[in-house]
């Protein structure tokens, strides 16, 4: 009989074959627990009889993706921070730059790309900035593209950035202008090339599902991708211990810069 950990194990490495996603990247026990919940759900016994219904129908490969990546987000999430980017990182970057193209890396269902960009157009033209917002899962890449959010995911947002949002009923539409500087697109943060052009990069509550391993690849990626003196912005739980390894330097906490010698 097929013991779980091996299920597991040839699960994620035929998985890796077919659609480069690697879940040996991720922290075993909690990825584990989720996926055996889902697979379970679903009435399969071994992930061998999952995977293979899963390459064969987009609702459940869309439903793996969306539970493989644990999509929670919201508006202005730790607003200390958030100001912090708010009132000296932007202002400081746009003195230094004629345009700014940022990156939401692991953007989930959009709030961080939009709530960047409220930031953006209460300082600046909409041709200085550029907003690159990615993640892996298609599903919430649609959400993100509608721009439609339920009032407990702006609870913590500035009462002066609403006059961004319109309330439709019980759903708050985010305005056309924010969203024209934003390009949402599939990436793959493990396995797929980063461009080298970033003047910040915000990654927050993405890297806590990563082994260590993992979390050293992207840091190195990220530094590699951000210009000098760019900007590293992450989550609260993912603070970076000796940052001088990846070209990086401490600017406050959870945010880096891109050492520029």
């Amino acid at each position: 009989m097929l013991d779980l950990d091996t299920d597991y194990r040839s699960f994620i490495g035929k998985l890796k074959q077919h659609i480069n996603v690697d879940l040996s990247q991720y922290k075993e026990t909690q990825m584990k627990r989720r996926l055996t919940m889902l697979k379970n759900k679903r009435g399969y016994q071994h992930f061998q009889e999952y995977l293979k219904d899963i390459l064969k129908h987009p609702d459940l490969m869309d439903e793996f993706l969306d539970r493989m990546t644990i999509n929670v987000s919201e508006f202005w999430r730790n607003p200390n921070r958030w100001g912090l980017l708010e009132k000296k990182y932007i202002p400081e970057l746009l003195t230094q730059k004629e345009q700014l193209v940022c990156w939401s890396a692991g953007c989930s269902t959009g709030e961080e790309a939009y709530t960047l960009s409220m930031i953006f157009a209460e300082q600046t033209q909409s041709s200085r900035y550029k907003i690159i917002a990615s993640d892996i899962d298609l599903r919430v890449l649609e959400k993100a593209k509608e721009g439609k959010y339920d009032e407990r995911s702006l609870r913590e947002l500035p009462e002066k950035y609403f006059k961004y949002i319109k309330k439709e009923q019980s759903i708050y539409k985010i305005s056309d202008l924010l969203q024209k500087n934003i390009c949402f697109e599939k990436k793959n943060l493990l396995s797929d090339s980063f461009d080298t052009l970033y003047d910040l990069i915000i990654c927050r509550n993405v890297m806590i599902y990563f082994t260590n391993e993992a979390k050293h690849l992207l840091y190195q990626k990220f530094s590699n991708a951000l210009k000098p003196g760019g900007i590293l912005f992450v989550g609260s739980t993912e603070q970076i211990f000796s940052p001088s390894n990846y070209q990086l330097e401490t600017e406050d906490m959870f945010f880096y810069r891109k050492m520029t010698n």
